[in-house]
């Protein structure tokens, strides 16, 4: 662990490689578990979740030969714990395949805490159609649940204290190099 510089309550826990690594571990936990690539999709929740999910397709691709179909669920308007956020996220247009009949949807966060967002995905979902079955795919997942719902893959298992907060940061969305940190409060 490594603390980020002029950020004395930060602490980072994967960096650039190990999320890469995490992310071709996952992708090929997915490939086992999934062989025919053709017929999976890969479903990011808005915004890094659709980061994670773009990185799972490319390296999917890249050991199958065949591209999982991407998708969006924005769960804005699905979320049941609307009065309790401190603010608002913007909405964003879900897109999915026409087809999900017979279908397995992976859905991708970057970080699994409570379980709140994935109900909420898994209600967008529902009103685009049936697929075979829904995953779950987590770069972080943090604990604390308050929902019955536990990950398929996971890339790290980071134990935080609920006052702490985990931010994931891509270097394609935020500008500095990829990591994974610890804030405390």
């Amino acid at each position: 662990m490594t603390k980020l510089p002029n950020e004395p309550a930060t602490v980072v826990v994967m960096d650039a490689d190990a999320i890469r690594k995490a992310i071709r571990r996952i992708a090929h936990e997915i490939i086992e578990q999934n062989p025919d690539a053709s017929r999976l999709i890969l479903a990011g929740i808005p915004t890094r979740g659709v980061e994670v999910a773009r990185r799972l397709a490319e390296h999917i691709e890249s050991v199958e030969g065949a591209r999982p179909a991407l998708g969006t669920v924005d769960v804005s308007m699905h979320r049941d714990d609307l009065a309790t956020r401190q603010r608002l996220t913007a909405v964003e247009t879900t897109q999915l395949p026409l087809d999900l009949e017979g279908r397995t949807l992976v859905l991708v966060d970057d970080v699994l805490y409570t379980g709140r967002s994935c109900r909420a995905a898994m209600d967008a979902v529902a009103s685009f159609g049936r697929p075979a079955r829904i995953q779950l795919a987590v770069l972080v997942d943090r604990g604390h649940r308050e929902l019955p719902i536990r990950p398929d893959y996971v890339g790290r298992n980071v134990p935080t204290e609920s006052a702490e907060k985990i931010r994931v940061r891509f270097e394609n969305y935020d500008g500095v190099p990829d990591s994974v940190a610890v804030v405390k409060p």
